[in-house]
């Protein structure tokens, strides 16, 4: 690494070196800003250059950078809500950050917290989501064809009218979660998926995933102590009883 480069990562003197994650919004910053991982939500911040700043993995929720000189920032795996403001002409939804409306195709998420999102109409397409927890979380009309969710945790999500075509959901756990015209019957893999207490399946979803392999059905999620099989009857068997 050269000089100058090196120089730009730390102050010249390094006791003053301090967390990203605890800068704050002020205008006397150390330049570029590396405000990875901070917090800055629910707020209007002041006019600040924020060109090449490094802001992966902020919570930007509810924040109003619409004054801010954002060219070239790094946002990969920051948060965002639809109460954000940037500046026009910045493409927040193709910076990497997560957000509703999104474009994450093929993004490598692994195991990131995701919980309790505003995620509608996100593109995860071919996107790596094995282990991410979604409890809680917004994905209506989100797409998530091709993704890899194996042992996602998607416990209470409203997933009204999401795509899951060709998706890996092998020990998913969709347990309590809305799926009113949601798309599974194209899913690669269900296996030891948990369906418990899901909502808004109709019967004939239910019987055409009920006709997988039992390799698929018959698996055990050993989170939650059940066989993909069980939780599907118990769910057409509710349906049935109810029409």
């Amino acid at each position: 690494m050269n000089q100058k480069h090196h120089a730009s990562l730390l102050p010249e003197d390094p006791s003053q070196w301090s967390a990203p994650e605890k800068c704050e919004p002020t205008a006397a910053q150390h330049q570029p800003v590396d405000a990875r991982g901070a917090s800055w939500n629910n707020r209007v911040l002041q006019p600040l250059d924020l060109r090449q700043a490094n802001l992966c993995r902020m919570d930007i929720r509810g924040t109003d950078l619409s004054n801010c000189l954002l060219e070239g920032c790094n946002l990969t795996l920051a948060r965002y809500d639809k109460k954000t403001r940037v500046p026009a002409g910045f493409d927040l939804e193709k910076s990497g950050a997560v957000g509703p409306g999104a474009a994450l195709n093929g993004a490598f998420l692994n195991g990131t917290d995701l919980r309790g999102m505003d995620l509608r109409n996100t593109n995860f397409m071919g996107a790596y989501l094995s282990g991410c927890d979604l409890s809680g979380s917004v994905l209506d009309g989100t797409r998530f064809v091709g993704a890899d969710l194996r042992f996602a945790k998607l416990q209470g999500c409203r997933c009204i009218a999401t795509r899951f075509t060709g998706s890996q959901l092998q020990q998913a756990d969709f347990r309590a979660a809305d799926l009113a015209e949601a798309l599974l019957d194209g899913a690669e893999s269900i296996q030891g998926a948990d369906f418990s207490q899901v909502t808004g399946m109709d019967k004939i979803q239910l019987a055409n995933l009920l006709t997988r392999s039992h390799i698929e059905l018959d698996c055990w999620n050993p989170l939650t102590r059940q066989a993909t099989r069980e939780t599907l009857e118990s769910l057409l068997e509710s349906a049935t009883r109810t029409a």
